[in-house]
């Protein structure tokens, strides 16, 4: 497409850059698939490891309120640092998760579903449609307090209101060296998360599934039980009536057990560490972790849409030393088309969303004609298989998405 007849914006795009192997694929797919169709007018925020130490990561809270300030942001994959990290790159200290970080500030849900391209069949025979998680964003482990218990003593809960005395409950007598943990939701945001899921299971005329661990957690997670119970007859039954979808509530361990047997094609909200590992598992049951959507959605209506995935710490190595790589970059990919399109539609730039739907088509075209990479050649089950390098990969999507436009 020539430089003249790109594709214009009116509104940027929030533009969040990360670590490591998604770092190197987020420009190669900019170079390639974005930049020679889209004058891209972005706000671009460096997420990359190095960056979050030097600015004390404030450049993950400006990243979050620029998403609220233009609604939609797109995120490359990034590290949460552990002792080794923090070592490797020299940080000041254990930064957070920045995921966890701009989650807590857009106050969302992220909406997490397989990405199904033909040639390569769910590991779980039933499934004959995809699986939508729907993952809390707020609280839980990811806003927690934690502290390295060194030796005999006590370890208090205690809650000081505002006004009258402390109530405060012992969490246990430690005899020696231990843990303990402490965490934390909000009812508002819990509402805000019930909302989000029904919407969404409304627009998508699916099944909504509900999964805690209330029968043990009978205070926590059985606020978000009569929460979810109490929006829905309030504000959603009728609506789900009149779309003929149902919604229910059951413990996590029967919902694995009732998904794993089921032909798939609903929605299934869960806390936030459930969301996180159920996702994964999901995921990979259906082929891939890099082949999930992925879309944090808050309650003012702000996107952001990003790679499930991690930030492919081995391939990143290997590039390093000069060696080439076939590192899948199609959630990354999808993240851009999923970002563009929602900025078409609020926008009201059709261009836009009409080219995001030819890459991302033109993209599981490439995969089904055969050429994909290594980590989907080995679950494929297409009778002629061409591995190619992550370059030669988004080279050919480039050639098929020429081809449609």
């Amino acid at each position: 497409m020539a430089m003249d007849k790109r594709i214009s914006m009116k509104v940027p795009l929030v533009e969040i850059d990360g670590d490591e192997m998604t770092r190197v694929i987020w420009g190669m797919i900019k170079d390639t698939l974005i930049l020679p169709y889209i004058d891209l007018k972005s706000e671009y925020y460096d997420l990359g490891l190095p960056n979050r130490d030097k600015t004390e990561d404030q450049v993950t809270v400006e990243a979050a309120m620029a998403i609220k300030k233009y609604g939609v942001g797109v995120k490359c994959a990034t590290i949460t640092p552990n002792a080794q990290r923090v070592e490797e790159y020299n940080l000041k200290q254990m930064w957070k998760s920045p995921n966890g970080t701009i989650r807590a500030i857009l106050d969302g849900t992220v909406f997490r579903t397989p990405i199904v391209v033909k040639g390569i069949t769910p590991l779980v025979r039933t499934w004959k449609k995809p699986i939508t998680i729907a993952r809390h964003a707020y609280g839980d482990i990811y806003r927690d307090v934690e502290y390295r218990v060194p030796g005999p003593g006590k370890a208090r809960l205690v809650f000081a209101p505002e006004s009258g005395e402390e109530i405060g409950f012992t969490i246990h007598e430690f005899k020696g060296p231990g843990v303990v943990l402490g965490m934390h939701n909000l009812d508002d945001s819990i509402r805000s998360f019930a909302r989000a899921c029904f919407n969404y299971a409304i627009d998508t005329r699916q099944d909504l599934w509900f999964a805690s661990k209330d029968t043990i957690s009978k205070t926590y997670d059985h606020t978000f039980k009569d929460i979810f119970q109490e929006v829905y007859e309030k504000e959603y039954a009728e609506g789900f009536q009149k779309a003929g979808i149902q919604y229910f509530y059951t413990l996590i361990d029967d919902a694995v057990a009732r998904v794993v047997r089921s032909e798939g094609g609903m929605i299934w909200a869960c806390k936030n560490y459930d969301g996180d590992v159920m996702s994964d598992m999901v995921a990979t049951a259906f082929g891939s972790l890099a082949m999930m959507t992925s879309v944090l959605v808050s309650p003012e209506g702000h996107y952001e849409y990003e790679a499930a995935h991690g930030t492919v710490t081995r391939h990143y190595y290997r590039y390093l030393k000069g060696e080439m790589t076939s590192t899948n970059p199609i959630a990354t990919l999808f993240a851009w088309t999923g970002a563009l399109r929602k900025r078409g539609e609020l926008d009201g730039i059709s261009e836009l969303v009409e080219f995001a739907d030819r890459l991302e088509a033109a993209s599981l075209k490439t995969i089904e004609d055969g050429v994909m990479t290594g980590d989907l050649a080995a679950i494929s089950e297409l009778p002629e298989k061409k591995v190619v390098n992550t370059g030669d990969f988004l080279a050919e999507v480039k050639k098929r998405l020429d081809l449609s436009l």
